[in-house]
């Protein structure tokens, strides 16, 4: 089941952010508060009776901080940017993150916008978002550096209209 996320979600998402920083930006509690508010998507799926994935993204014009979130706010006047997607790794394969991108797509469509724009790390690489990424469409806009020089990542751009599986 995929649903809004709930207050009493927040100590499992910041654990799978956890689970995942090595991808991701760090996350505490207040920066959660502070998101959610910002976001215009925020959803989990909710399977065998705990949260098990969740995604996070965020309509143009918000104020936030990202700089690959900055990066389309320059370039895009209307976009629905992933800021992140998390599976719990109990449930990878299970074909959750696919579910909730499908679920964004929807909305994405039923609001009105043309694109969805993304990230993912080139440097280091991960393969794994490559592949998935480009099953939904997804292709890349442009590159960056980011974290001090450390990560380079792809920008991605996806319309709204494939729906993979």
């Amino acid at each position: 089941m995929i649903r809004d996320v709930t207050e009493s979600d927040f100590h499992a998402l910041l654990r799978l952010n956890l689970e995942s920083e090595h991808f991701l930006s760090p996350m505490n509690r207040a920066r959660l508060e502070f998101l959610q508010r910002q976001a215009a998507y925020c959803r989990v799926v909710w399977r065998d009776a705990e949260v098990a994935a969740f995604l996070l993204a965020f309509r143009e014009g918000v104020d936030y901080d990202s700089p690959n979130y900055l990066w389309f706010s320059r370039r895009y006047s209307s976009f629905l940017y992933i800021d992140r997607v998390v599976v719990d790794l109990r449930h990878h394969g299970k074909k959750l993150g696919s579910a909730l991108y499908n679920d964004l797509f929807d909305f994405a469509r039923a609001s009105g916008v043309a694109s969805v724009a993304c990230e993912f790390d080139v440097i280091p690489p991960n393969a794994a978002s490559s592949l998935f990424h480009a099953r939904f469409g997804f292709h890349e806009v442009g590159v960056q550096w980011i974290a001090n020089g450390k990560k380079k990542v792809s920008l991605q751009e996806a319309p709204c209209i494939a729906i993979a599986t």
